[in-house]
């Protein structure tokens, strides 16, 4: 399993050229950032200001590293936990606010609640079901190899999804027809009450890229430098056309699978302590600190600020007019059918009256 940095904040081997201060302390931040942006929505969320959210506690690195490794061409294809994914692209959180309320800014008008994707942004809506975007992602990247155009399509899926007969397929296509692919599983040790064990008998998931023919790792999910480097390498590799590569981070959900998950039911507390005590967040910021890069006073000041423009993004998307009851008849057909059109001017009058 690849892996640099020590839970202590140690290296295990020195750093290559492209790890960078400037590169490190960024991605720091983006994780810090994601881990607040967490706990403001579990805190809304209870109040009725925010609807179901899927926490990403303890799997920033993965996320955050393997964003960082893309170029801004590079499209992205998440399921609904990638929060940290959007935060290290630059989506800015007023635009993710409005999305998590759905207010008439939303870019996706109220659909697919809590997911979001922007084609601007290079980031695809994603689906609820898991693993279906896998094969999606593999035939863009395949309509870019057609085209000589030098885009890599970065899926992401957890563990369960590497269940189900979509990631199975989508890779032996990948690597049978060398797309540009990286296949990114955050293996976070739980498909919501079930746990690894009882999903694969397989030695572990990066093994299945290899039975399909395709280059595949296994990476510290926790150590945000590995899973930068492993997923680095695997999008030069993609942009080459040399063939797609399975990624497996080794991490762990802290928190509930969705605020409508309780993990106390099926996981024990000794469990959750002792990979707490490999966080990410913690790992990397020992690591800043003893290279004299960041400090607690630091620390504080980007805090208080991040939080202070978390509250103001939920005001103003508070604030925003509510989407209307129309939308539901947009973005399906490019001309409304005639029943549609009728229940459309039914509504209309059902509002008037």
């Amino acid at each position: 399993m690849l892996s640099l940095l020590n839970d202590d904040g140690s290296l295990s081997k020195p750093l290559p050229e492209e790890v960078t201060d400037k590169l490190l302390l960024s991605m720091f931040k983006d994780m810090l950032a994601s881990r607040l942006f967490d706990e403001w929505m579990l805190k809304i969320h209870p109040m009725g200001r925010a609807s179901r959210y899927p926490p990403s506690e303890g799997q920033e690195a993965a996320m955050v590293g393997s964003a960082y490794a893309l170029d801004e061409r590079d499209i992205i294809f998440p399921t609904y936990r990638e929060f940290p994914v959007f935060i290290a692209r630059k989506v800015p959180l007023l635009e993710l606010m409005d999305r998590m309320l759905a207010n008439s800014r939303d870019v996706l008008k109220g659909h697919e609640i809590t997911l979001y994707g922007n084609a601007q942004r290079r980031i695809v809506v994603p689906v609820g079901a898991v693993s279906l975007m896998i094969p999606v992602a593999v035939g863009f990247s395949l309509a870019c190899k057609l085209r000589n155009e030098p885009t890599v399509a970065l899926v992401y899926f957890g563990d369960g999804a590497t269940s189900k007969g979509d990631f199975h397929e989508a890779a032996n296509f990948a690597a049978l027809f060398k797309t540009p692919t990286v296949f990114f599983c955050q293996n976070n040790q739980w498909a919501i009450s079930v746990p690894i064990n009882l999903q694969t008998a397989s030695e572990n998931i990066a093994v299945k890229g290899r039975a399909y023919g395709m280059e595949s790792v296994q990476v510290d999910g926790n150590d945000v430098i590995a899973v930068y480097l492993a997923t680095r390498r695997a999008a030069e590799r993609a942009r080459r056309f040399e063939g797609p590569t399975l990624i497996e981070a080794i991490t762990y959900r802290l928190g509930p699978h969705t605020t409508a998950d309780d993990p106390k039911r099926y996981r024990s507390d000794e469990e959750v302590e002792r990979w707490r005590r490999r966080d990410p967040i913690m790992r990397l910021r020992r690591y800043l600190e003893k290279a004299g890069l960041w400090s607690s006073e630091e620390e504080l000041k980007f805090v208080e600020e991040f939080r202070d423009e978390l509250r103001r993004a939920t005001e103003d998307a508070e604030a925003a007019p509510q989407l209307s009851p129309e939308v539901i008849f947009e973005d399906i057909y490019s001309s409304l059918p005639w029943h549609l059109q009728e229940e459309l001017e039914e509504m209309r009058r059902s509002q008037d009256s």
